[in-house]
């Protein structure tokens, strides 16, 4: 399926198989199509998406393909239940922009919201982590939004974080780090 009409046509797919989609996410983890081959689409590292190189502006659009997303090892797709189509992801395909405190019985509980209006509640420890650019020795700190894919914590919202954090001893070594659900999550060592 590599002609101009693969987004159009997984549109129609998305819409012929499941008109209640908005009730929740589709069950991609049971849905195991035949590769249909590659689409021209990428998720940039900044969140945006591009089909066949020109920016998909519909956030609705990004929105309804992002519920789609399927990883397998490495490798990303958007899937129906008849159809799989690889694209490039250059990060993750998800990008944390906001962040708001909730106050619960488990005390302040830190809500992420990505830009596909996923919304991530910080409970366990697992779910956040960081690693570092061998490169630059920059930080990118990253979220689990769903099984298996993840969101890139922006910057902005990582410096929020950081005015959070305090330090804190973890098998034997200084972490800056933050509370949620009264739980420590290192941002790395001091």
């Amino acid at each position: 399926m590599n002609n101009k009409n693969d987004l159009g046509a997984l549109l129609s797919q998305l819409n012929q198989s499941d008109s209640d989609s908005c009730k929740g996410l589709p069950p991609v983890e049971q849905w195991d199509p035949d590769f249909c081959g590659d689409m021209e689409l990428v998720i940039k590292r900044d969140g945006n998406w591009y089909y066949q190189g020109t920016p998909i502006g519909r956030k609705r659009l990004v929105k309804l393909f992002s519920t789609v997303i399927k990883k397998e090892g490495d490798d990303y797709y958007l899937v129906t239940p008849v159809e799989k189509l690889g694209i490039q992801v250059e990060d993750k395909p998800f990008i944390v922009i906001r962040m708001t405190q909730q106050h619960t019985d488990e005390g302040v509980v830190l809500e992420f919201e990505d830009n596909c209006d996923n919304k991530i509640w910080l409970t366990d420890p697992a779910q956040f982590w960081v690693e570092i650019d061998k490169e630059t020795e920059e930080p990118s700190p990253y979220v689990n939004v769903r099984k298996n894919l993840s969101a890139l914590v922006h910057r902005n919202i990582f410096y929020e974080l950081v005015e959070l954090s305090e330090e804190k001893v973890v098998n034997g070594a200084k972490h800056l780090g933050f509370y949620s659900a009264n739980r420590f999550f290192s941002l790395g060592k001091i």
